[in-house]
């Protein structure tokens, strides 16, 4: 069976999608409608702006979906996807790409959603880091011992959690884990604590916007992060989608669960080949592809 799957924030780099605004008359149309909807030219910055540039959150995210979802679009019949899911920000690529909500109000949830976790991260300042080298249960038991707000929010590959929190517990969380044995504990340039509760206020103000939108059901079932299950009535995924902004990415669960439900071959499609290298770690027999350009 055909997975797809789409990237989260962290994947992207300068010029992406110049390719398909220039090739196809489709994304062209698209990509500048997406620049009317937000209010500025992201194809300005996607195509010729600095790393800076596309750094800020409330343009990476957009950058990153519109890619996905405009190269999932030009795929044209080749796109057909049998099972999708999406890291964070890519699971709003997957419900669109598989027809659960049109492209327009798919930008709008996404913007929306960067301003917000912008907002939270200003009025909270937190971070994340990357825990490599140990079991997850032995990283959860110790962000549970720590006072501050520190907690699993990425559940990447085996041997990968990343964790999210405050400065202090994630200072203190490194410490610990690091003496239990891990290979490492790398704080991440990232601007907040994503998908712990400190993104409380962030999931308030997007659930709003979320329960206004239309959701369709999807071509095919959509794994979301939130319990790493297949899901294709309507409801039902907008209050996962609602919950994945302070719940944990399971991304390890997810990938296991499509190859149990019969993936045979994952095509990441977006930009960065961050998914497939995850994909080959929860099992290295797995067919991988990448769909980076038109």
């Amino acid at each position: 069976m055909k997975a797809y799957v789409f990237p989260g924030q962290g994947a992207q780099f300068v010029g992406m999608g110049k390719d398909l605004y220039e090739n196809s008359e489709e994304a062209k149309v698209l990509f500048e409608k997406a620049n009317e909807i937000l209010g500025f030219r992201i194809t300005h910055l996607m195509f010729a702006g600095t790393d800076e540039d596309l750094k800020q959150t409330k343009v990476t995210q957009p950058a990153i979906f519109l890619h996905s979802v405009l190269l999932a679009k030009s795929m044209g019949n080749n796109f057909k996807p049998e099972m999708v899911a999406g890291h964070s920000l890519g699971e709003f690529s997957a419900l669109v790409a598989a027809g659960a909500m049109s492209f327009e109000d798919g930008l709008k949830l996404v913007s929306q959603r960067a301003l917000a976790m912008q907002k939270a991260c200003e009025a909270e300042p937190s971070t994340m880091a990357a825990i490599v080298g140990l079991e997850d249960a032995i990283v959860e038991e110790v962000c549970e011992s720590i006072d501050e707000v520190v907690v699993a929010a990425n559940y990447n590959c085996p041997g990968q959690l990343v964790i999210s929190g405050s400065f202090a517990g994630i200072d203190k969380a490194c410490e610990l884990l690091t003496e239990k044995g891990a290979k490492r504990a790398i704080k991440l340039p990232v601007g907040g604590a994503f998908h712990s509760p400190l993104m409380e206020p962030a999931r308030k103000e997007l659930a709003a916007a979320i329960n206004a939108t239309a959701i369709n059901a999807p071509v095919c079932p959509v794994y979301q992060n939130v319990s790493a299950k297949p899901f294709t009535e309507p409801a039902q995924i907008k209050e996962n989608l609602i919950a994945q902004l302070t719940a944990p990415v399971r991304w390890t669960q997810t990938v296991e669960n499509m190859i149990a439900d019969g993936a045979t071959l994952f095509t990441e499609v977006g930009p960065g080949k961050v998914l497939q290298g995850l994909v080959k770690k929860v099992d290295r027999n797995m067919e991988v592809a990448g769909v980076s350009s038109l």
